[in-house]
């Protein structure tokens, strides 16, 4: 893999000449706002996961038969991707925006009255599908970055979704331990709403920007090819879907382990673990200026390591709490670190970007959705230790599978 990929970045268009401090002033006032929507919709994803023993209790389950809904979120996250995020390509992202945002939204408050698993599955699967928000606007921000900055713009957006992860799981919690899960469902519909509205009207208009041949799917259909045709863009998906399969199998069952003996903990309680995902947070910025020094494949090589430093880590948190906690650092940084390095290079790759990025965003949560499901079911069968077994095994394949360089 090629340690400092060329950047491939759509011209820029301005009817009128802009000031270089006012123009710089306004990129980064909407790189924040577009890192606050990203916190917010990425949050969506994550949000049953903190609450399944809450909602086992609301439907009469037990958590174990209820954690296969932590899946379908992810599950309607990729579909959602497949279809919708490569349209940043070919339409104007602004009325997309919106809409997704509003569906998203709808698709919440209709999950917080569901009477049953079926119709919260169904509800979580649209809203999932709808809130690929942030990959819509990551491609813009990587276009719209100064060339050597472009690994620490992606960074501050990845620190906005990671850190609407860790809200997801302690606010949810929180939340849903004093009022209950279905008003916490309500609460991220309306906040989806304001911020994707919000977001949706300050981005640039894109009326000029350069048609593309095919229809409004071809991007779909064109996903396939792209991947082929590029080694870098290739190894990215799989490498990351190794990645965030261990941090999803891990992170989506921790609520059972805490709540389940020995710990024993409230979900509120355990909702406040997440705190450890703020490392994430932190760790983004350092990766992206890391990134933009030494390339991504080193950036990459050496989170696969912490990664598979936290595997042991969390089999001993099994029974003791400082390694959970140690292990829970550790992995949100080499998750961090190795999603940073593998999105910059995935969207600078190819002249595809919006495509690439959905490419590359599918490959990881097809990746987590089916380590989680796995996950669940090892839970039930053989504990806490089939989890971390699971961990060690994506880990494993995502690394290996790339080990030799594909021609």
């Amino acid at each position: 893999m090629a340690t400092s990929p060329s950047p491939v970045t759509a011209p820029q268009r301005t009817t009128h000449p802009v000031p270089a401090p006012t123009a710089r002033r306004g990129r980064d006032l909407l790189l924040v706002l577009i890192a606050l929507c990203t916190a917010v919709t990425a949050g969506n994803i994550y949000l049953t996961a903190p609450l399944l023993p809450l909602i086992a209790r609301d439907f009469g389950s037990t958590p174990s038969a209820v954690a296969w809904l932590a899946s379908v979120a992810q599950f309607g996250y990729a579909a959602g991707l497949l279809f919708f995020a490569p349209l940043g390509d070919r339409v104007n992202r602004r009325p997309l925006v919106a809409v997704l945002s509003l569906v998203t939204a709808a698709a919440l408050v209709a999950g917080a009255a569901a009477t049953g698993a079926a119709g919260l599955a169904a509800a979580v699967l649209v809203a999932s599908a709808a809130t690929v928000v942030p990959q819509l606007l990551v491609p813009l921000v990587a276009e719209r970055a100064p060339a050597h900055h472009r690994a620490r713009h992606v960074a501050a957006v990845v620190a906005g979704l990671f850190t609407g992860v860790v809200a997801a799981r302690v606010l949810g919690s929180l939340a849903g331990q004093a009022f209950g899960w279905r008003p916490v469902f309500v609460g991220a519909a309306g906040l989806t709403a304001v911020l994707g509205l919000l977001t949706a009207a300050a981005l640039p208009s894109e009326r000029d920007r350069p048609r593309r041949e095919g229809g409004l799917f071809s991007g779909l259909r064109s996903m396939p090819g792209l991947v082929r045709r590029s080694p870098d863009l290739w190894r990215a998906c799989v490498r990351q879907a190794g990645m965030y399969g261990a941090w999803s199998a891990l992170w989506t069952s921790l609520a059972l382990l805490l709540t389940g003996e020995p710990y024993a903990l409230s979900t509120a309680t355990a909702g406040l673990f997440g705190l450890f995902g703020l490392a994430a947070s932190v760790v983004a910025p350092l990766a992206g200026g890391l990134v933009d020094r030494f390339g991504a494949a080193k950036v990459v090589r050496n989170a696969y390591l912490l990664a598979a430093v936290s595997v042991p880590l969390f089999w001993l948190g099994g029974q003791v709490p400082a390694a959970l906690f140690v292990a829970a650092i550790v992995i949100h940084a080499a998750l961090v670190a190795s999603h940073v390095a593998n999105q910059t290079l995935a969207l600078t790759t190819t002249s595809a970007p919006a495509t690439a990025n959905s490419a590359y965003v599918v490959a990881g949560f097809a990746g987590g959705a089916t380590a989680s499901a796995l996950a669940g079911l090892a839970f039930t069968h053989f504990g806490w230790g089939g989890v971390v077994a699971v961990a060690g095994v994506w880990l494993a394949l995502g690394w290996s599978t790339t080990a030799v360089r594909r021609r």
